[in-house]
């Protein structure tokens, strides 16, 4: 069933108390406040520029980019953005958005370390020597023993120079996320990187701050396919799920022109559809977290057989404590919320502060440890910007309610907590995030990689750090090394090599993990190398089928495979039928198929649904692929009714310069019929879009009420 793909961006200022219904497309007065545009342009249009002279009279474009997409990047009022999108030739205006920069065990735990004694063609051992690596993040700091040989290159976006050095501001703490990244890549000393002789080329598009704009990173592509990259590798991501995000749409672009791209798929884990931008790029490989071999520290309670993670702060002393800890509740933080804090371990929630100076406060009160937890519902990834030796782990708002409620049940007698160490092997992150992606219901992420406690290489030294950001240059790293193999395959290849061979997990409870949140697996770098029969896509989503009964008996999905035998031997490939699906579906899977070496061919895969007899929402599973070295297995996903997906992503709010007003910005996916907005009290902002979405609260002061509303 096809769905049309709507875009539909939402800027609220918001102000005096009163309630207004929109319908479709409104027209406001002028906004002064310019923020960043992304606008695309039809392929036939010759001159970019000229075509939106009228309409942007001496206004001149920030960026300008013909290999990544056919676009420009402007500073625009919300009112020029609006007659932009009126121009003949052009194709879409997104407003920008910012990126965050969303190794111990890890390197042998999935295999490289075992494909040192394998030659390639040339007699050289797999190092990833000779393959030109590509990392957009916050720069590198050259300067580092394990890092300097491999540095080759880059740009420095942010500043417009060719240093791409880690920034250093007066007032701010140094950042370090894309040394680390460079070095699970290609470390080459003392800790030892994936492909450790791979040549790094680092392109800084975070800041200071580790945030970047959209301009910033389509920039950073441009470069990397400028200088010819190989591999190009982005540990950020944004809230936007969406497969036609410009830098989604760059990633794509990118693989077309032969590189192979890796994204992270984000730190929003973990529920449903919480995969952001670049993650949802059909064609890169989108890279959730998995946890490598160790012992994470557990929080136990008095009078509970419930075992809970403590997530680690990132930038602090890891959790280390041994044995029954007193614990107090630490409030927000504040100095005057740790007296008696000596000797104990500080419970102290997130918000008002920086989570930096709550836990300075709690070190100089003499604290142990802090426990920070949330203050929304859901579990959160905490960090500081600079490194600090304090212990210091995150639990989620539902635990951290249960053990404030006992400290303060206990008045007379302290309340008492205990570390358990468990054996943490194989399983997902719990922060990692989950697809699928919204309007194609893409499988994302496509693989998994060890992205928890994850050793590398920071400015002056070594670092642990967590995120969905650690796992990416695993992968990063493992193409680095097929690519050095196997010379002549292609981006889809080497995607295929990897999702082939992984190692499909399953949780605590020893069930299997659904496609979108694993994907095919864990990386199994040294079985990918080694692959000689590829399978493409190596997932299959046949989206969404109109469950309605009054359709013909039959309905049919169809998906193209590609099988190629690279072994030096004639194969029969054959097809397993999918287990425990659900009532109502009929498979047609390909008959026996012989290829003789290095031939490829076309079958088709095909499900028929009986739309009287259906019993699922949804359906996924593995289809198993049997004549290779070993089985191959295809994760697929079938939705038989539109999906219950987030209809509003990416919602932020700013205060505007200048007269006390604020601004709210929404992105929706699909576009909206309704759109309700009113004053619950003067400091309360309710918004929601009728019968389509959970009403979304946002608190502000508040002035003069003002919509500007643009869609697609």
């Amino acid at each position: 069933m096809g769905h049309r793909k709507h875009r539909t961006r939402l800027m609220i200022i918001a102000g005096c108390c009163f309630l207004f219904l929109v319908t479709g497309l409104v027209r406001t007065e002028a906004m002064e406040v310019k923020s960043s545009y992304i606008v695309q342009f039809h392929e036939d249009v010759e001159d970019e520029e000229e075509l939106l002279a009228d309409v942007l009279q001496n206004v001149t474009p920030d960026f300008v980019y013909d290999q990544s997409i056919r676009g420009l990047a402007y500073s625009l009022t919300a009112e020029q953005a609006q007659a932009v999108k009126a121009v003949r030739g052009v194709t879409s205006v997104d407003a920008g958005v910012d990126y965050e920069v969303s190794l111990r065990e890890s390197v042998p735990f999935i295999g490289a370390d075992d494909l040192r004694s394998e030659l390639d063609h040339r007699g050289v051992k797999l190092t990833g020597k000779g393959v030109k690596v590509g990392v957009i993040d916050t720069g590198i700091d050259y300067t580092h023993p394990d890092l300097s040989l491999n540095y080759k290159g880059g740009y420095d976006v942010v500043d417009d120079d060719d240093d791409p050095m880690e920034s250093k501001v007066k007032g701010k703490a140094q950042t370090f996320h894309g040394t680390h990244v460079s070095g699970i890549i290609a470390a080459n000393g003392s800790v030892k990187g994936v492909a450790p002789d791979a040549e790094l080329y680092v392109y800084r598009a975070l800041g200071p701050e580790g945030q970047g704009s959209t301009a910033y990173i389509l920039d950073a592509i441009e470069r990397a396919i400028d200088d010819g990259v190989d591999v190009l590798n982005l540990s950020l991501g944004s809230p936007i799920n969406g497969p036609d995000w410009p830098t989604s749409t760059a990633l794509d672009r990118a693989t077309e022109a032969g590189i192979i791209t890796v994204t992270s798929n984000g730190n929003s884990g973990p529920d449903l559809w919480s995969v952001g931008s670049p993650g949802t790029a059909s064609k890169a490989i989108s890279v959730g977290a998995s946890t490598p071999p160790l012992k994470a520290p557990h929080l136990k309670m008095d009078g509970s057989d419930e075992h809970v993670l403590l997530q680690a702060v990132q930038g602090t002393k890891p959790w280390d404590l041994k044995r029954k800890n007193r614990v107090i509740d630490g409030g927000m933080g504040l100095p005057e919320d740790l007296e008696g804090a000596e000797g104990r371990v500080a419970l102290i929630e997130r918000g008002g502060i920086p989570i930096r100076a709550k836990i300075e406060n709690a070190k100089n009160a003499g604290a142990v440890a802090v426990l920070l937890m949330n203050n929304v519902p859901g579990t959160f990834m905490a960090g500081v910007e600079e490194p600090l030796a304090f212990t210091a782990a995150a639990i989620d708002h539902k635990t951290g309610n249960q053990l404030r409620e006992q400290i303060q049940a206990n008045e007379d007698d302290e309340t008492m907590m205990e570390t358990t160490y468990i054996e943490e092997t194989d399983h997902m992150a719990i922060f990692s995030s989950r697809g699928p992606v919204t309007q194609t219901w893409d499988i994302k992420p496509d693989v998994v990689a060890p992205g928890v406690d994850i050793d590398s290489t920071v400015p002056d030294g070594y670092l642990a750090l967590n995120g969905t950001s650690m796992a990416a240059p695993h992968i990063a790293g493992a193409a680095a090394l097929i690519k050095q193999a196997k010379p002549d395959w292609g981006p889809e290849q080497v995607k295929a090599a990897i999702m082939n061979t992984a190692v499909p997990l399953v949780s605590e409870d020893g069930d299997r993990y659904p496609p979108f949140v694993q994907g095919s697996g864990r990386v199994d770098i040294q079985a990918a190398v080694l692959s000689d029969t590829l399978v493409y896509p190596g997932a299959l989503s046949f989206g969404v089928w109109d469950a309605d009964p009054d359709l013909q008996l039959f309905q049919r999905l169809e998906k193209e495979l590609t099988i190629e035998n690279h072994s030096d031997e004639k194969r029969t490939y054959t097809f397993d039928v999918p287990s425990s699906i659900g009532t109502g579906l009929r498979w047609h899977l390909p008959m026996a198929t012989t290829l003789q070496p290095g031939e490829k061919k076309n079958v088709k895969v095909r499900v028929e649904i009986e739309p009287d007899i259906i019993d699922f929402k949804r359906v996924d599973g593995l289809i198993r692929v049997n004549g290779g070295t070993e089985p191959i297995t295809l994760p697929f996903l079938l939705f038989s009714d539109e999906p219950d997906y987030p209809r509003v992503s990416a919602f932020q709010f700013g205060k505007l310069p200048g007269n006390g007003d604020w601004m709210y910005e929404v992105f929706l996916p699909v576009g909206l019929k309704n759109l309700k907005s009113h004053c619950m009290t003067r400091t309360h902002l309710r918004i929601s879009i009728r019968s389509i979405m959970k009403p979304i609260c946002q608190r502000g002061r508040l002035k003069n009420v003002l919509i500007a509303m643009s869609s697609s």
